[in-house]
């Protein structure tokens, strides 16, 4: 029985964070999600009596978990900072170029939604961004570049991945990311 109700909880979860990414927290409603995910209201009550937003603060918790397991196996694949970082971004293009559900992307809707009108999610959202960056910091120290410069770059890489993400929704499809990677050269060009 309470494997089920796990079950339940994670549906619900996964299910409003799909709905979150594509249509905002304001555009998703409850029994949306209700209705989507498969799962009784009494269930969706229990699970999360405080209602949508504790919904969508698990749903940023698992959107910030799947886009750090992407990140590093997609970072850990390359032996250079801009292979690994163009590799990272082309993946997430791809995922704009289907027209079925996207999963797993970034943030950026939610999160310029609701800064300025619920302080608890608007801290969800930052504390994602700074766990990616904190990843993106650590990889870029592995790739040789000092802890200064990988905390300016991971800040520089992670806004154009969110900002790339809103531009290739708004287009439906993934070649603003694609074009971004392509200028990561630049970027990520090593002082001599």
């Amino acid at each position: 029985m309470k494997q089920k109700k796990e079950g339940k909880r994670e549906l619900i979860i996964k299910t409003a964070s799909q709905l979150f990414q594509c249509q905002g927290y304001h555009g998703t409603g409850l029994n949306q999600i209700i209705e989507e995910s498969g799962a009784p209201k009494g269930s969706l009550y229990y699970h999360f009596p405080n209602g949508k937003e504790e919904i969508a603060l698990e749903a940023i918790l698992l959107m910030k978990k799947q886009v750090l397991e992407e990140a590093q196996a997609d970072l850990n694949k390359k032996d250079s900072a801009v292979e690994a970082f163009q590799f990272h971004i082309e993946k997430i293009a791809v995922e704009f170029d289907k027209k079925e559900h996207m999963e797993g992307l970034p943030i950026g809707l939610i999160a310029s939604e609701t800064a300025s009108t619920n302080e608890n999610i608007r801290c969800a959202c930052q504390s994602a961004f700074k766990e990616w960056q904190f990843f993106y910091v650590d990889k870029l120290q592995q790739f040789g570049y000092a802890k200064e410069k990988a905390e300016e770059l991971s800040i520089a890489i992670n806004a154009m991945i969110e900002g790339g993400c809103i531009l290739a929704l708004t287009s439906e499809s993934g070649e603003p990311l694609r074009i971004i990677a392509k200028q990561l050269p630049l970027l990520l060009k090593k002082e001599e």
